[in-house]
């Protein structure tokens, strides 16, 4: 007993001292805590608690003019979980999931590196090449999006228009499931190699001249020294936006469902429009197995993080 206390006091000095040497550092952040914890704790909170109900828009708590009718909705535990996880939509929809993801990180992150490479030598219009391939961040994405749902019309866009032009019959880009996937990711991808070739172009400036100098002097070909310097150099770089862009891709809302709406025929959903579909389309909007679908995605990108950090620092990568 005694050693408890004395354990518990020797804390209690600890959090006093660290209070007390660092009490504006603490008043500095606490009004980004409050404000985080209101807009991303109470909603997270919510959102797990509605995922074990029945909660959907016949029996959540809702105004009718001056009449208030209250929320009948039960508890029903594990229920939702158990039905979601027992049926083959999500499992469909997470397999075209991890395809889109894999697919836009990979071919995003490729380019990206690829076009950074270019974009690191001195050649004569540098600046305009940069300015003109960053172009696509700086507009909005839903404006993107709709300017290439255009360019995909089957009627009257750009790309059929050409096609026809040099004999070639039209692609049904947004209706054949198989050319509305790969519209989608051709999309993202455009969409998301801004940011990786400005990851990339920053991680190349880092690395010194002089390896490249003293590489090129000892014989290596530009292979050995892109394999030998290049990436060990930008390998820290990669790791983080790769992290990144994985979970932004596997979240991409606006490009799936401002494109192709889900379709055709679902085709091209993924997890996350899904959830959207069952909360605000159909009918009755069923906000229990909405939120449900939420949870399930936050787990799945928890437990990504969790082994990517882990494989991380198996290579001795501090992240």
């Amino acid at each position: 007993m005694a050693d408890t206390a004395i354990s518990r006091l020797k804390k209690g000095t600890r959090l006093r001292r660290a209070l007390s040497n660092y009490w504006y550092a603490w008043a500095m952040i606490a009004p980004v805590v409050v404000v985080i914890t209101g807009i991303i704790g109470w909603p997270l909170v919510r959102g797990v608690f509605l995922s074990l109900t029945n909660a959907n828009e016949a029996n959540v708590e809702r105004q009718i003019g001056v009449n208030k009718i209250e929320a009948t909705y039960e508890f029903v535990g594990l229920e939702n979980y158990l039905d979601i996880l027992g049926g083959s939509e999500f499992w469909d929809r997470l397999g075209w999931t991890l395809v889109w993801t894999v697919s836009c990180v990979s071919i995003t992150f490729l380019i990206g590196l690829g076009l950074a490479n270019m974009l690191n030598r001195s050649f004569r219009g540098r600046t305009l090449y940069r300015m003109a391939l960053i172009l696509p961040w700086a507009i909005p994405a839903f404006v993107s999006v709709f300017a290439w749902r255009m360019i995909f019309n089957e009627r009257n866009g750009i790309l059929n228009n050409l096609l026809e032009g040099q004999g070639i019959a039209g692609v049904h880009w947004l209706s054949d499931p198989t050319w509305a996937k790969l519209a989608v990711i051709g999309v993202n991808v455009w969409l998301g190699v801004p940011f990786m070739l400005i990851a990339m172009l920053g991680a190349l400036q880092s690395i010194p001249p002089e390896h490249y100098e003293a590489a090129e002097m000892d014989g290596a070909g530009p292979w050995q020294r892109f394999w030998n310097i290049t990436l060990p150099g930008v390998r820290s770089v990669s790791m983080t936006v790769v992290l990144l862009s994985t979970i932004w891709t596997f979240n991409m809302f606006p490009v799936i469902f401002l494109l192709t709406r889900g379709g055709p025929a679902g085709s091209t959903d993924i997890l996350v429009t899904e959830a959207f579909r069952l909360a605000f389309i159909r009918s009755p909007r069923d906000f229990a197995n909405s939120a449900a679908w939420g949870v399930l995605i936050l787990l799945l990108l928890v437990l990504f993080a969790i082994s990517y950090r882990r494989a991380l620092r198996k290579q001795g990568e501090v992240w």
